[in-house]
């Protein structure tokens, strides 16, 4: 039996197929590196998105083979999006790298890792339509949260996105499944669960029935006992619906948030990359959303240097947060990804996208501190993710935080925090941009 070693980069949905496939690994009796020097196998699950993701997965493989010629690791096997997308790349260009496996081959996870012990070079890509094959996973979060994916794959065809092209098409996963698994992690001790997908609202329209399951989905999923809170990730404008919005506003578990990425708001650019609706349609639907859900928190995502984006556009984008003040706001300058039709239109130059995303990240920071001011005094249920030892203050987060993605809120108490635990915490201040305050009571 040998030592393996994970490096997991990219999105929530990476790290569930990293913990599935370190599942795999145990349950064949190999043992998981904590620190992957050591390890007799390498695997770097990676993420090819974007330019920026394409080159942190490079820095990292490169970074692991230099352990590698230093007689610190065995093999190198690449994983994910990355070696998906680049199949003849990969081996020819990193001569480092013993083997690749692609994401239709995740399954065959301890095939490929056995076949590197036996001196073998693995190369493998499965069928990237195939249902997932049902497996337990290994946490690498912490123990009182997770995230469940309940799909694979995307059918909207964005025209700047590779995804169609890296995970296939939409392939939701058994509600029974999905229920199982949940139960299971909520016995572990996970107290939030949150939902992802490349697009959790489309869950059940693949199925023969063809019809939206996401609000029952959610329904059956506050029926476990042990979890708290139910997040929910990844959800298209045009997919959301009255049963969505009343499950949402009615079952408490259900944090009230919503991941909702629009992406721009100018009808001419969301038009050239095929997707639905326009300005005039979100205004319209977050003033529903907000009317129907009292304290929703909105997060969104933003590309700016889309092609057709030209001054007015962008003066219109920024008018249109400045007007809807989202509470969370994520801008990326547009990367043109081979093989999307977006890469062969005429764009932005990349210095111009990146000084746009810079001036909306300037318009979000000022709409954050007005967001701050006024939670100032405001009591809040907060979720105790730890303690940090620089600031020597435990943190956590509140309905409104996301973890990894959102702030944290730093809490003031005289006795000691369990992490996990539900605290009450009244809003007090405010440390480099995050809520803080002091706790009034442990509610578990």
């Amino acid at each position: 039996m040998a030592n393996i070693g994970f490096i997991s980069l990219g999105c929530a949905k990476n790290q569930v197929d990293c913990e599935r496939m370190m599942y795999r690994i145990q349950e064949a009796g190999h043992t998981i590196q904590a620190d992957i020097v050591g390890s007799d196998v390498v695997v770097i699950n990676t993420c090819g998105f974007i330019d920026s993701a394409k080159a942190e997965a490079i820095d990292f493989i490169l970074r692991t083979a230099a352990l590698k010629a230093d007689g610190l690791v065995g093999k190198i096997l690449v994983t994910g999006c990355l070696s998906q997308r680049y199949q003849d790349e990969i081996l020819a260009q990193m001569p480092e790298v013993d083997g690749i496996l692609g994401t239709g081959s995740y399954a065959e996870i301890v095939s490929a890792v056995e076949a590197l012990l036996a001196q073998q070079q693995v190369r493998q890509f499965g069928s990237i339509d195939t249902p997932e094959l049902e497996t337990g996973r290994v946490l690498t979060t912490p123990e009182h949260y997770a995230f469940i994916k309940i799909a694979e794959g995307c059918d909207n065809r964005c025209s700047y996105c590779i995804i169609p092209y890296l995970r296939g098409k939409f392939r939701s996963r058994q509600m029974d499944d999905i229920l199982y698994e949940a139960r299971l992690l909520a016995a572990s001790g996970v107290k939030e669960l949150i939902v992802v997908a490349q697009d959790t609202s489309r869950y059940g329209t693949d199925f023969p029935e063809h019809q939206r399951l996401l609000p029952e989905l959610l329904r059956q999923l506050c029926q476990i006992e042990q979890l708290h809170w139910v997040r929910l990730h990844y959800v298209y404008p045009d997919e959301i619906d009255d049963a969505l919005i009343e499950v949402m506003a009615s079952e408490p578990k259900i944090v009230k948030y919503l991941d909702i990425p629009i992406q721009h708001c100018n009808s001419k650019i969301l038009k050239l990359m095929n997707r639905r609706g326009d300005g005039e349609f979100l205004r319209e639907l977050f003033a529903k959303l907000r009317a129907r859900i009292p304290g929703l928190i909105l997060r969104t995502s933003v590309i700016t240097g889309l092609p057709g984006e030209g001054e007015e556009e962008f003066a219109e984008l920024c008018e249109f947060l400045k007007e809807q003040r989202l509470e969370r706001v994520g801008a990326f300058p547009f990367s043109p990804e081979e093989g999307t039709p977006a890469a062969e239109m005429e764009y932005p130059d990349a210095s111009v996208a990146q000084e746009r995303a810079s001036i909306v990240e300037e318009i979000q920071s000022r709409i954050m501190d007005d967001y701050a001011r006024a939670m100032q005094g405001k009591t809040l249920e907060i979720l105790v993710d730890g303690y940090d030892e620089d600031y020597e203050q435990y943190y956590g987060r509140s309905y409104a935080d996301s973890p990894d993605i959102d702030g944290r809120v730093w809490l003031s108490s005289d006795d000691d925090l369990s992490e996990g635990s539900f605290v009450t915490v009244k809003i007090d201040g405010v440390i480099d941009g995050d809520l803080s305050g002091y706790v009034l009571e442990e509610s578990e």
